[in-house]
């Protein structure tokens, strides 16, 4: 089911002015990166970078083109886990947070 343009919206009005929704938008993706739920991830991922840097200062920060990240946070995207890591790495360092596994 596609999202509407009006869920989209919120969810990017919330990320630019809850510090806490973007934190959870990172560790909900890592979650779901180390639960094999890939898809999800790359759309909570490409969530926070829309909302946040955007892909023209992620592609600085990753060494990539915009247009290669995009491609990779697409739903037929295959980022390989160096690029996931390293990408995953910088939003961190971006919200100034530390994220650890733990197991249930």
């Amino acid at each position: 089911m596609a999202l509407t343009k009006e869920f989209k919206a919120t969810v990017m009005y919330r990320a630019q002015t809850d510090p806490e929704f973007r934190i959870g938008l990172i560790v909900q993706a890592s979650q779901n990166v180390l639960n094999n739920k890939p898809c999800i991830a790359k759309s909570l991922l490409r969530d926070y970078v829309n909302a946040t840097l955007g892909f023209q200062k992620l592609a600085g920060l990753m060494n990539k083109t915009p247009q290669s990240l995009m491609q990779m946070l697409s739903e037929k995207g295959n980022p390989s886990l160096e690029n996931i890591s390293k990408l995953i790495g910088l939003l961190r360092q971006h919200e100034g947070i530390a994220l650890s596994v733990h197991s249930e």
